[in-house]
């Protein structure tokens, strides 16, 4: 048994960061299509991930899910917020039993973002080693179940934003920097959830 982690929304230039860690065994989820969330549909997103938020009330799997706000990306720098992210699925699940002696959790990507990828979790006394692997989300049905929820979390906040600010087309490119989005920011100026810092390099847009 592992913990899968994955993030949607690190490169958006509004609203928040989710990150995904999801444990369990990857046979579990072996019939159920599991792949990387960039290779699904929105619907089919939505219809996989309930199908894991299903799986987990009966206890077949575990996730935890962390939202970041946009604020507190301004305020502490991207890279921190990850690490705070990834400090904090790994603490959550560090008591779980892994039947192991080593609790694996495994990083979409090539950074830990700081963290040392061998060190024993204060709390839990546990020996936990976090690992990443380049494409995860393609190789690994944990990290790619973590990218689904992450992603479908992602997803619902943007297309909530759509319907407050439906001038910047939210529910099309969910926050990230397509031609759309900076024309909008560039007629409409910044709404509050945009990233300030991620922001500021395009141009000097106007805070609403």
């Amino acid at each position: 048994m592992i913990c899968g982690i994955d993030e949607a929304g690190r490169g958006c230039l509004c609203a928040s960061l989710f990150v995904c860690g999801v444990l369990g065994e990857e046979n579990t989820l072996k019939n159920l299509g599991i792949k990387d969330s960039k290779k699904l549909t929105q619907s089919a997103r939505f219809a996989k991930a309930q199908a894991l938020k299903e799986l987990a009330q009966v206890g077949a799997i575990a996730y935890k899910l962390i939202e970041i706000s946009a604020e507190e990306i301004d305020t502490l720098a991207l890279g921190v917020c990850m690490q705070k992210a990834l400090k904090e699925i790994i603490s959550h699940f560090a008591s779980f039993d892994f039947k192991t002696e080593s609790k694996l959790f495994l990083f979409d990507g090539n950074t830990t973002f700081g963290l040392p990828r061998e060190f024993v979790d204060s709390h839990a006394s546990a020996c936990i080693s976090l690992q990443t692997l380049i494409k995860g989300d393609d190789k690994n049905l944990l990290i790619a179940a973590a990218s689904i929820l992450a992603k479908s979390a992602k997803d619902s906040q943007m297309i909530e934003l759509d319907k407050i600010y439906p001038q910047y087309g939210f529910a099309k490119h969910k926050g990230y920097g397509t031609k759309a989005h900076i024309g909008a920011i560039e007629i409409f100026g910044l709404t509050p959830l945009h990233r300030k810092n991620f922001c500021k390099n395009l141009f000097t847009p106007t805070l609403l």
